[in-house]
């Protein structure tokens, strides 16, 4: 029997203004193409998902960021692959005077309430809809 891919560890900003969430959306093409999600990504080896959210956030925004508390840590396993383990951090940003790299197609500013999950990242949809409640 193969032995399961590694999960591959995500780190996801949850960043909060009057009562909204920041959230990007993914540009067009691939898997995931004009999903929406928690800005955020990959932690690579060495760092701590704290370190990857401000180095993600500089990359995909253009803007500093000071993380906070873990709000959750949860698990999904896409149909096919990867199978992520997914930290939502709560976090301050330095700027909201974004520059969205080429990873990122839209940023918008909404009420967990009004988003339609079938829009969302589906690693990302448990945790949304917490905050919808």
């Amino acid at each position: 029997m193969a032995e399961p891919a590694p999960r591959l560890r995500v780190v996801a900003a949850v960043v909060r203004r009057d009562g909204r969430l920041l959230l990007t959306r993914r540009p067009p093409g691939g898997r995931f193409g004009l999903r929406w999600e928690f800005p955020g990504g990959k932690v690579e080896p060495g760092e701590s998902p704290a370190q990857a959210l401000v180095r993600e956030l500089r990359e995909e925004l253009g803007v500093g960021a000071v993380t906070g508390e873990t709000l959750a840590v949860q698990r999904h396993d896409y149909a096919g692959g990867p199978a992520v383990e997914l930290h939502f951090v709560r976090c301050e940003l330095d700027s909201l005077d974004f520059t969205p790299s080429a990873a990122v197609h839209e940023v918008r500013w909404v009420n967990p309430a009004e988003v339609d999950p079938e829009e969302v990242l589906e690693a990302d949809r448990g945790f949304l809809a917490s905050l919808a409640r």
